[in-house]
């Protein structure tokens, strides 16, 4: 969330860091800047008010011990007026602050100055890559191989839910669990400590790492106890720090965790979804970072070499882009993605976003530290998928497919006990 200060000092510039995104910010701006006019009036007005019903109150005690009772009884009525003054202007305050807050939420984060211009996927900016594409004698699909080898049944999860829900199998389902243990361990090994969240949610944590109210139609809703199935683990592991004060010494904060992720994905048709290129739940590995604010972009460096080197070490060819201000999320001040080649689709597929958010979940979270001086501050927060596993099943199926099975990467034997898919 965007903090009312800067709204209110310097309009302009929040209105042409966010036209990076291509969001039109200004008459909701103008909106924000009317209403805190009136909300700071009201509550100067309500302050006088109280200031005044103050000292009549202490004014009637005096008279009543100097017998003055006539005029007591008059200072009383004035008082009885004076609170009932309060409690409207206290009330008009109120809802001037819950409509201004309203209209923050629909702002989106500032993009970071280094962000690129653009409007589509087309404009991200390529910064650096790796591995070879393979030369594949069979180029089948991932979805015809998991047939073939009975491996992953996406008509069974038409049967069992819907389409965007697939059935692992077998070796299918033993590959899943040893990418899900391989990337946990490289996480854990790098210092991240892992948890187990629960895959549901109440509003609040949507609200604080920014899902609610952007993104509130792409996520399944348990109407009944108004919870919602978490999108990405992101979502529950950063709102442990939900209203919480860090220490210094606390940071930074390094936390992984494995989830089922569910997305509703409404509008999502045609051959660029089919197999496990998009999926309504599918698995992920999430890293997330809490940290002081002169150290989050070295972070964020250093999380996009860590994903880097686990998807280097799968042997997959990859590229890692810079997201342009068109391609980036609500939340986001700054985004790298992680793309692997699909050798039998010929494209490539995103496997990971790793992103700075700044401050702007931790102003929703009001989750904050403590400065040199003890006085709190908010504190920067990041995330990073290591690794969303679907497209990363998928290239390994084609780009590791032969005549007669497929191969299984080499750091993933020790974790599945068999070498080939066959």
């Amino acid at each position: 969330m965007l903090n009312i200060k800067l709204l209110r000092d310097n309009p302009a510039f929040v209105a042409e860091r966010l036209a990076v995104k291509n969001f039109d910010a200004k008459e909701i701006i103008e909106k924000i800047l009317d209403l805190d006019v009136k909300r700071r009036n009201s509550q100067t007005e309500a302050d006088t008010i109280l200031a005044e019903q103050n000292s009549i109150s202490r004014e009637v005690g005096k008279l009543m011990k100097d017998g003055n009772k006539a005029e007591a009884e008059i200072a009383k009525e004035r008082v009885a007026q004076l609170k009932e003054l309060s409690k409207e202007l206290e009330s008009k305050t109120e809802e001037y602050s819950n409509e201004l807050n309203e209209l923050i939420l629909l702002l989106p984060n500032l993009p970071h100055i280094s962000v690129p211009a653009g409007k589509t996927p087309e404009d991200n900016l390529i910064v650096r890559g790796g591995g070879e594409i393979p030369k594949l004698e069979y180029g089948i699909p991932h979805w015809d191989l998991a047939k073939r080898y009975d491996i992953i049944d996406f008509d069974l999860g038409v049967k069992l839910t819907g389409a965007g829900f697939p059935v692992y199998k077998g070796k299918g389902a033993k590959i899943q669990r040893a990418l899900i243990s391989y990337f946990l361990d490289r996480n854990t090994e790098a210092g991240y400590t892992e948890v187990q969240p629960p895959l549901m949610v109440n509003e609040a944590s949507g609200y604080g790492t920014g899902q609610l109210p952007d993104k509130g139609e792409q996520m399944y809703h348990v109407g009944l106890d108004n919870f919602y199935l978490i999108p990405t683990a992101e979502v529950p592991v950063t709102n442990i720090y939900r209203d919480v004060i860090l220490s210094m010494s606390d940071m930074p904060v390094k936390v992984t965790a494995y989830t089922p992720c569910f997305r509703r994905e409404a509008g999502s048709y045609g051959k660029d979804v089919r197999g496990l290129n998009r999926l309504h739940q599918f698995d992920k590995v999430e890293i997330v970072q809490v940290c002081h604010p002169d150290k989050s972009y070295d972070a964020l460096e250093q999380m996009v070499s860590h994903v880097e080197s686990i998807v280097s070490s799968l042997g997959l060819p990859y590229r890692i882009l810079k997201l342009c201000g068109g391609d980036m999320s609500f939340t986001s001040a700054l985004t790298y993605d992680f793309e692997v080649y699909s050798a039998a689709q010929g494209r490539w597929l995103e496997v990971s976003s790793v992103s700075n958010f700044e401050t702007f979940q931790s102003n929703r979270l009001k989750l904050r530290y403590k400065d040199e001086n003890g006085k709190p501050q908010l504190a920067h927060t990041l995330n990073g998928s290591s690794l969303a596993l679907p497209r990363i099943l998928a290239a390994i199926l084609e780009n590791y497919q032969t005549a007669d099975g497929i191969e299984v990467p080499e750091v993933l034997k020790q974790y599945t006990g068999f070498s080939k898919i066959d």
